[in-house]
């Protein structure tokens, strides 16, 4: 180990547990040079056993206080975040290859999460029903499900995580967190930053292995009651069948392959702008990347030389370098080879590559997994159109008319989010009603919000995250039906 690694630990019933004595560790990987960004100790069995009981352990503690108390301690955490953002974000850059503004971005995300969901731990209300009898009361209580299993991927390691920690912890559940093994540094140092802020031991804990490993010990538990996951769809459906042995509850956030429609009236200028930040933000890493384009064909020839006009001038490098790069390398070579795939299939079949198509030539930059933004003038039967790419390549297909569009868009099994651009107020409700997607953003491509509700619609996930929704999934409901009418 370098001496510029950082060094992470797992946090288990309040106690920090390194890699001294032997324990096994997984090195993190720099996507940007290929060198080592930092270690982590790897959970075994037997740890995430431990990890499962100490939530379990504190769990009645911490469901039984006072819902202004428990929003006190993410009011804390937020602080907590905002207060050691600098090593926040270069720890994201180093272990996931962003430039350091996104990071710090991400950040941001992270606590607001905590402030918003701080807010709402004091309106989880119940309701009274009616009843037929004037001696019978109907109460409807919104009780906390237990311990949370909550799983993330590596494209946004710390917002993913807050949106799960933050909600579940106000709803008064206890947390056992487990980040993707590409990415864990900046999760496993928040949630050791959430117990040095003050948090009660086994509220939160932290956990790093893979997937077979660590992932599905933790999800298979027995006493865990609910799972949170963000990642692919097959991994999906995978911790599903773990859940189904013991009926746990799970919401899920998964693959979106993500559709773009630029209608003939679409502002044009808004359209090119936003479509080349959404496409090549995190070098195409988001959830609601822009992943295939459908302009009708009246506006079609404009559109797309402006927009491969604006990818063209993106500037690809570290995502520490000054001046700041617009996108960083991908995640690993296997994302990169992907991608280099699917823009092989593009040119097999006919397809145009109008901007990029390979890797940097710049012989200055590291030995990283870059790729330069990738423009392409499609044709209907190409793998891109059907499967995500995941990186920095934008699709572009020709339809006739927005009726095409919307098929196109709806055809697949994803339903994540959609953009639609157009002039038209009447286009903009009626085309988001039959968009078969759980967020719609006509004219904009803001992303997650943590006020703003955020669902998957057929094979992109189950149940919502974020807004008060995000926090209803971590409470069930009871019926109290009393009769006060005894003699």
């Amino acid at each position: 180990m370098t001496s510029a690694a950082l060094q992470a630990g797992l946090v288990v019933g309040g106690s920090v547990i390194t890699a001294d004595g032997g324990r096994a560790e997984s090195a993190v990987t720099n996507p940007a040079d290929q060198t080592v960004a930092g270690y982590a100790p790897v959970a075994d069995a037997d740890l995430v056993d431990a990890a499962v009981t100490s939530a379990a352990d504190a769990f009645p503690q911490w469901s039984a206080r006072p819902a202004a108390q428990r929003a006190a301690y993410l009011s804390r955490i937020a602080g907590w975040t905002r207060s050691n953002a600098p090593r926040l974000a270069r720890t994201l850059t180093l272990e996931q290859g962003k430039p350091l503004s996104e990071s710090l971005s991400e950040v941001e995300t992270a606590a607001r999460a905590f402030d918003y969901y701080a807010a709402e731990a004091t309106r989880a209300y119940g309701q009274t029903i009616p009843t037929d009898s004037a001696t019978l009361r109907s109460l409807v209580l919104r009780q906390p499900f237990g311990v949370v299993a909550a799983i993330t991927t590596w494209n946004y390691p710390l917002g993913l995580m807050a949106w799960k920690i933050a909600p579940a912890l106000a709803a008064g559940c206890t947390v056992v967190a487990k980040p993707a093994e590409q990415t864990p540094l900046a999760v496993l140092d928040l949630v050791a930053g959430a117990l040095r802020a003050g948090l009660p031991a086994g509220v939160l804990n932290s956990l790093n292995g893979d997937g077979p490993g660590a992932g599905q010990w933790l999800a298979g538990h027995p006493t865990v009651a609910k799972i949170s996951f963000t990642g692919g769809t097959p991994t999906g459906k995978r911790l599903l069948e773990l859940a189904a042995r013991d009926i746990k509850s799970v919401t899920l956030e998964l693959g979106g392959h993500t559709p773009m429609i630029v209608a003939a009236d679409a502002p044009m200028d808004l359209a090119v702008a936003d479509g080349v930040k959404r496409s090549f933000r995190n070098a195409g890493q988001l959830c609601n990347s822009v992943n295939r384009i459908f302009v009708v064909r009246s506006v079609a020839d404009e559109f797309t030389s402006k927009f491969a006009a604006q990818a063209a001038k993106l500037v690809v490098g570290p995502g520490l370098a000054s001046p700041e790069p617009d996108l960083g390398p991908l995640s690993s070579a296997q994302a990169r080879q992907r991608v280099e795939q699917h823009v092989a299939d593009a040119r097999a079949r006919g397809g145009e590559v109008l901007v990029g198509g390979t890797r940097p030539a710049d012989a200055g930059l590291p030995d990283g997994f870059y790729y330069l933004p990738t423009v392409v003038a499609c044709r209907e039967d190409m793998v891109m159109l059907r499967e995500e790419t995941f990186g920095p390549v934008a699709p572009i297909l020709v339809v006739e008319d927005l009726d095409e569009a919307i098929a196109r868009a709806n055809a697949l099994e994803f339903g994540l989010v959609c953009y639609l651009y157009t002039r038209d107020l009447r286009t903009s409700i009626e085309s988001a009603e039959r968009l078969e997607f759980g967020t719609v953003n006509v004219n904009n491509v803001g992303g997650g919000d943590v006020r703003f509700p955020y669902s998957g619609w057929k094979q992109s996930g189950l149940g919502v995250e974020l807004g008060r929704e995000g926090m209803a999934e971590y409470l069930r409901t009871k019926n109290v039906r009393i009769e006060i009418g005894y003699r």
